[in-house]
């Protein structure tokens, strides 16, 4: 019984470090926050700090579409609307997801 045990906990741990590795990079996040939206939204850390952790949700649900919507009509729109974004979104809903507001997390720099 206890080797059985042993071997369902070591499996649940194994799954749970592929299931971690597998998930967006806040580091990733970070970086394309920088890149892309500090010009208009400041550092990452006010960025971020725009919303709380629910609201970040809310706006990268259905593929961002709320995201996509609120940056429909300035400069940022073709990046929003292209390939770059649709593979950088999950990492930046994690870097901003991170820290939002309600979070108690503040990033190292940017």
């Amino acid at each position: 019984m206890k080797k059985s045990a042993s071997c369902f906990l070591a499996a649940l741990v194994a799954v749970g470090m592929m299931s971690t590795a597998a998930s967006a990079d806040v580091k990733k996040g970070q970086k394309a926050y920088l890149k892309t939206c500090k010009n208009c939204h400041g550092s990452g850390t006010k960025g971020a700090a725009m919303h709380t952790q629910d609201e970040w949700d809310d706006l990268f649900a259905n593929g961002a579409a709320k995201i996509i919507k609120a940056h429909a009509n300035d400069k940022s729109a073709a990046y929003f609307n292209g390939d770059l974004f649709k593979s950088q979104a999950q990492d930046l809903r994690d870097f901003l997801f991170e820290y939002g507001s309600d979070s108690g997390n503040v990033p190292s720099c940017g």
